[in-house]
């Protein structure tokens, strides 16, 4: 059996020319026709379900769509590596580095599971602490950029706070997260206030590791998550979990092997186990809200 690669770019491309031939205003059947292709093969296309992509119909239907040029140098550079057997963010020039790919696969999960050992997860940050940490990070930006970073940032929160049918999020973080300044106390005191608010919605469940549980699993963890795309009627994955690792040299990893995700759902429940419960993490959210205040 020919060795396909990975099945994450190829579902996230697949998602994106959905979406843009939806903006476009154009029916399966008219976008085909319009592109010369049978409108079965433009659907496995869209939903990820093609084995090689044939680049010349992602750039076909990018200029169809209107495209815009950068973003269209993106999808096709994510058809390219979905050809290949590894997947990375950072693969040559196949992506233009100011290209996302995290943000579309979190758009689509309905179940989000999230450790943060040293920051406060970006689906709960206020926009004070995400301008503060792109300050420090890219002091020479421009406003205007920063203000479209915290936007961003922002938007993304609207799938956890929305009343219809909201993402489900597990999220623990740790105590480093709350006792590290970012910006500014009153910055960290309004960022631990919204943090026990939005513990208090039901489909979030927000942890704390505190200091005292060590290590549990025996080893320093990163920072992680792992997205859920939700099951089918029939029982089976809509489409398969995906762990993502963010990483600030070598590139953003994705994992979507059965036993890597196994893994890495272990030890998530580990941490969550040696974690403080939901109402002691909340109060204590709040209590180190009023010591920057104090």
């Amino acid at each position: 059996m020919q060795d396909t690669g990975s099945t994450v770019p190829r579902r996230q491309l697949g998602r994106y020319l959905l979406d843009w031939r939806t903006r476009a205003g154009l029916t399966l059947v008219t976008a085909a026709e319009l592109l010369d292709i049978s409108h079965s093969s433009l659907h496995r296309l869209e939903h990820g379900q093609t084995g090689r992509i044939k680049i010349g119909q992602v750039e076909a239907a990018c200029e169809l769509y209107g495209v815009p040029e950068e973003l269209a140098a993106a999808f096709t550079g994510l058809a390219r590596q979905s050809n290949g057997k590894s997947w990375w963010h950072e693969f040559g020039d196949l992506i233009p580095r100011d290209f996302d790919v995290y943000v579309g696969l979190e758009s689509a999960a309905v179940g989000i599971a999230t450790f943060q050992p040293e920051l406060i997860p970006g689906l709960f940050q206020t926009g004070d602490y995400v301008r503060a940490l792109n300050r420090a990070a890219f002091p020479n930006a421009s406003e205007e950029l920063q203000d479209a970073w915290v936007q961003l940032k922002l938007r993304r929160q609207h799938r956890v706070t929305r009343k219809h049918r909201p993402a489900s999020v597990s999220a623990v973080i740790g105590e480093a997260a709350l006792r590290r300044i970012n910006g500014s106390p009153k910055v960290m005191a309004v960022q631990l206030r919204k943090l026990a608010d939005m513990s208090t919605l039901p489909n979030v469940e927000l942890r704390v590791l505190p200091f005292r549980a060590g290590f549990p699993t025996g080893l320093w963890v990163g920072p992680c998550v792992i997205l859920d795309f939700g099951i089918t009627p029939a029982g089976s994955p809509v489409e398969p979990p995906v762990v993502f690792i963010e990483g600030s040299t070598v590139g953003n990893l994705y994992l979507e092997k059965p036993h890597d995700v196994e893994r890495y759902h272990r030890t998530y429940d580990r941490i969550r186990q040696r974690s403080l419960d939901a109402v002691s993490s909340r109060n204590l959210l709040r209590q180190v809200a009023k010591e920057y205040l104090a």
